[in-house]
């Protein structure tokens, strides 16, 4: 009787260790996955707006290089018919994507996310890459004669061929680079001749109307904001873009690159772009 006692007084201690056992094994696997359960922050999806004469491409280098590292990117068309217009159309696109946004505009592409943006939640970050960075009533030209250096303040028709739009006022024209221009204005020698012929002859027209256009209240008032500045543009002279950008106040780069420096120093333009993404985690 002693004997079948302590017996079953060791089945019961061996059932409650293991129940024991198990329960802490339980408890930690529970505590584990709790920790590992987190989900991890949500990249924002960068948004490239290419500028005036040019399109989606010139983006080429650093969408493959964002992509590469975990980025989703778009690189929606940007009309080129003048600002309210244009940020009309990618506020439009903007409100298709869920989640967090990284707004990137190039040039006059500037202008257009700085007044695309505005309001908009979504929006965590403006970066601008050799870019417009306007204030209310700035217009592209305005901002392109403000200091001495930009190819582009010389009288129009020296540096523009003029194209009539069928339909609209006779004054608003579509602009296209002359040739013998394009060169001087977008690129320097890091950039091979026949390369910068290939992108004059597929530029994309800008409206004149896209010119002399006020810009509204700006986004980058509420919304933090990067800057790319390339030492070497000669369409932005690199003084004015740092002066909007300070006014902006803008977290400022400097490169010693043409206006194209997204094409010429893609690395260091994604660089800009990642580091505008991971200060909105």
């Amino acid at each position: 009787m002693k004997l079948s006692f302590r017996r079953r007084l060791i089945s019961v201690g061996v059932v409650i260790g293991a129940l024991t056992l198990g329960g802490a094994g339980i408890g930690t696997a529970q505590a584990s996955t709790a920790q590992h359960s987190r989900p991890a922050p949500v990249k924002p999806t960068v948004v490239l707006v290419h500028g005036a004469w040019a399109d989606g491409s010139s983006w080429d280098k650093v969408a493959a290089k964002l992509q590469h590292d975990g980025y989703r990117v778009v690189t929606p068309p940007n009309q080129l018919t003048g600002v309210e217009k244009d940020a009309a159309s990618l506020r439009a696109y903007l409100d298709t994507i869920t989640g967090p946004i990284v707004l990137v505009g190039h040039s006059y592409g500037g202008m257009v996310i700085t007044n695309a943006a505005l309001g908009d939640e979504q929006v965590k970050a403006l970066v601008y890459v050799d870019a417009y960075i306007p204030d209310q009533h700035d217009t592209v030209l305005s901002l392109t004669s403000a200091v001495p250096g930009s190819v582009f303040a010389a009288e129009t028709s020296t540096v523009f061929d003029q194209v009539a739009i069928p339909g609209d006022d006779p004054h608003n024209v579509n602009l296209y680079v002359k040739p013998s221009v394009f060169g001087k204005a977008f690129a320097d020698k890091s950039i091979p001749a026949k390369d910068v012929a290939v992108l004059a002859a597929r530029q994309r027209p800008l409206s004149f109307n896209a010119l002399v256009e006020e810009s509204g209240e700006p986004a980058w008032g509420t919304i933090p904001s990067w800057s790319v500045v390339g030492k070497q543009d000669a369409v932005i002279p690199a003084a004015q873009q740092v002066a909007m950008s300070k006014r902006a106040k803008a977290h400022i780069v400097e490169i010693n690159a043409p206006h194209l420096s997204m094409v010429t120093d893609a690395g260091a333009v994604t660089n800009q772009i990642e580091a505008a993404a991971k200060a909105t985690d």
